[in-house]
């Protein structure tokens, strides 16, 4: 993948956190003996000890590093020498939502990379402030991944956790599942530089933190981007603005309608997701409805390229938002996509902790 120009701004991080975080110098393995393609990742460089709180923080370089280390662990996965980058280091996993991908791709990553995950399930806030937890978890742990409710929830614990925070979801953003899935679109898509700029990724269905993080990945990186969804239910005013100041830099062509045909025409990748998300379960009846005509079926498939893959972060309902025989048809990458979770996420941890 080509490597945008480097930004000489760094990121904003979270209130009250300084960047590069003091929290010791980390057990980290020695370096590789001989030419290795991670020996860089050894390196001290601008991501070590920063939080993933969205794709909105990153800059172009950073995904294409954390994308291009994905590659490379993944390559080089059952190579010790090449890929124990988390060796005597803890996460803390905490878990207010079910998680099956979230929950098994964080564990086995930590492993893989050589180090420890511990598992929390709680609704945070309740039993103690989220600050609180923060401050107790600094102490002990090298790096904290939250799947949450409330976007807020990860920013709190962000602002008092000298220790990197990772969104594992949120209701505004789903950063690792767009990450995995653009390790995925390069897989399958990219140029024979690697390059994605100038493909053209649609979104059929509910505007939600997955459609949020992959409109921004894809803004930022050059990817022209198409989401076909109902009236009311277009992404956030300010998710939506924050993609056209990014596409103005990279040249992505960003296109909100409410037509799935016109979305999905001339598309090289065919997104979609629940129409129901965790937390809206009183609304699934009105919602099944309303995004009918946006069910990812072969009708609306041929719209698309003819070689256009299928793209679902799961789990999928299957006979609602996506049939059968498009999930499971020659075109579907979508356990690919669950597989890069893992890729995608130890290159995360490999890189800040």
């Amino acid at each position: 993948m080509s490597s945008p120009a480097t930004q000489t701004e760094k990121p904003a991080q979270a209130p009250g956190k300084p960047h590069g975080k003091p929290h010791g110098k980390p057990q980290r393995m020695a370096r590789p003996e001989g030419l290795s393609p991670l020996a860089f990742v050894l390196d001290e460089h601008s991501m070590r000890g920063k939080d993933i709180i969205g794709i909105e923080e990153l800059s172009a370089a950073e995904i294409v590093l954390i994308l291009d280390v994905a590659a490379k662990l993944k390559a080089n996965k059952f190579d010790a020498t090449q890929t124990l980058f988390a060796k005597g280091q803890t996460l803390t996993m905490l878990f207010e939502k079910p998680s099956l991908r979230t929950r098994v791709t964080f564990e086995a990553g930590m492993t893989q990379l050589g180090g420890h995950a511990i598992n929390v399930e709680s609704k945070l806030g309740e039993r103690e402030t989220i600050a609180d937890v923060g401050k107790n978890l600094e102490r002990w742990v090298d790096g904290i991944m939250a799947r949450t409710f409330e976007h807020a929830t990860v920013l709190a614990l962000a602002a008092n956790a000298n220790v990197p925070v990772i969104n594992g979801l949120s209701d505004k953003e789903h950063p690792c599942q767009a990450l995995a899935d653009f390790q995925t679109l390069i897989e399958h898509k990219a140029a024979a530089d690697g390059s994605v700029k100038g493909l053209k990724m649609a979104y059929v269905g509910d505007s939600n933190n997955v459609s949020n993080s992959l409109l921004l990945t894809a803004a930022t990186l050059g990817v022209d981007f198409a989401m076909g969804c109902p009236q009311k239910y277009e992404p956030q005013a300010s998710i939506w603005m924050k993609a056209l100041e990014l596409a103005k830099v990279s040249g992505a062509t960003l296109t909100l309608c409410a037509d799935p045909h016109q979305a999905v025409s001339g598309a090289d990748a065919v997104y979609t997701d629940v129409w129901t998300s965790m937390g809206q379960e009183a609304e699934a009846a009105e919602r099944e409805k309303i995004f009918a005509p946006y069910q990812l079926n072969a009708k609306l498939m041929q719209s698309a390229k003819a070689d256009a893959i299928v793209m679902h972060c799961l789990p999928a309902h299957r006979g609602l938002e996506i049939t059968d025989e498009v999930i499971d048809g020659s075109n579907s990458v979508v356990f690919d996509q669950a597989e890069n979770r893992l890729h995608a996420q130890k290159a995360i941890l490999a890189l800040v902790l």
